[in-house]
């Protein structure tokens, strides 16, 4: 069965292992792209038989290799893909992307999902900077879970919860150390975060005078009292990454930084920066104005964001 999956956010940690060969599937060669002996990747929080929620947050593990975003040249690392509801394509070509081949390349380690109710199927599969499998590949085990309705009323209201927001330090500002309003970019660009008066740090570590940012792409600001949604239209850069690369489609896009806590949530005062606007060409150049550049597109559609966070 396949399903849609849309997206949200959240932590926790406990462990469930699996190896580059993975349950019930073979091993095989993968692409190019050596993968160091003992590398594993596997899901931090999941098991084999768990019951979830419809919206349940997924952690991503990799032991033995480094997390990199996709195109990147850094030896011994890749970046996560995850498999909902299908077998291993083929290991030796790109990753498919779609609905039930989630691409993670800008680096996240972490991403809630949304399912709907009934049994799925759960799989990480490492890519190189083209998308394409180590040799030998880096999967983990494919496991069996459950969704329920039953806990997404204590989901939700979790998620609803206004909670406590940490205190921004005066002066504090966040913006974008590469980009300016009006800026003509390619679809594949690298996105720069500053950060003033404040410290970068992953989630999960509450440290005072510190955060880690957010990218909202063609979207406005979300509530500001509550964790900032995880989608492909709010990217979370949940480890601390201070950069990113994304790929967005021809057109003119919005682009806003937001700083976000160790749960998510903005600060108080919220620390965000201008939201500007780009215009993305074929090729990074002005284009004529019938050639090139289509009519603002209100959401970036499902690869818009190659890229998304090297990991929470």
């Amino acid at each position: 069965m396949k399903t849609p999956a849309t997206w949200l956010l959240s932590l926790a940690f406990t462990l469930s292992v699996g190896v580059a060969a993975a349950h019930g599937q073979d091993k095989k060669v993968g692409g190019p792209t050596p993968a160091p002996a003992g590398a594993a990747v596997y899901f931090i929080d999941l098991k084999d038989g768990a019951t979830v929620g419809t919206t349940t947050t997924i952690h991503f593990g990799l032991r033995g290799m480094g997390v990199a975003p996709a195109g990147s040249e850094k030896a011994d690392s890749g970046h996560h893909h995850l498999l909902i509801d299908v077998e291993l394509p083929p290991l030796d070509r790109p990753i498919p992307n779609d609905f039930n081949h989630l691409h993670f390349g800008a680096g996240q380690t972490e991403v809630d999902v949304k399912l709907a109710p009934g049994m799925h199927t759960l799989q990480l599969l490492l890519g190189d900077k083209n998308h394409v499998p180590h040799s030998p590949p880096l999967m983990s085990e494919r496991i069996r879970v459950t969704v329920t309705d039953a806990s997404q009323a204590s989901t939700a209201a979790a998620d609803g919860v206004t909670r406590r927001r940490h205190p921004a330090p005066a002066g504090a500002k966040v913006y974008f150390e590469n980009l300016s309003n009006g800026a003509i970019v390619s679809r594949t660009l690298t996105v720069r975060f500053g950060l003033r008066n404040m410290g970068v740090a992953p989630a999960g570590m509450e440290k005072p005078n510190t955060g880690h940012h957010h990218l909202l792409i063609d979207a406005p600001l979300p509530p500001l009292n509550q964790r900032i949604p995880n989608d492909f239209n709010h990217l979370h850069f949940g480890a601390g990454q201070t950069e990113a690369k994304i790929t967005i489609p021809v057109g003119h896009h919005t682009l806003q930084l937001l700083l976000g806590d160790d749960k998510h949530i903005p600060h108080d005062p919220p620390i965000f920066s201008e939201r500007i606007s780009v215009v993305v060409t074929s090729n990074g150049r002005r284009a004529h104005p019938q050639a090139d550049v289509h009519p603002h597109r209100e959401h970036c559609c499902t690869p818009a964001a190659e890229g998304a966070v090297a990991a929470h």
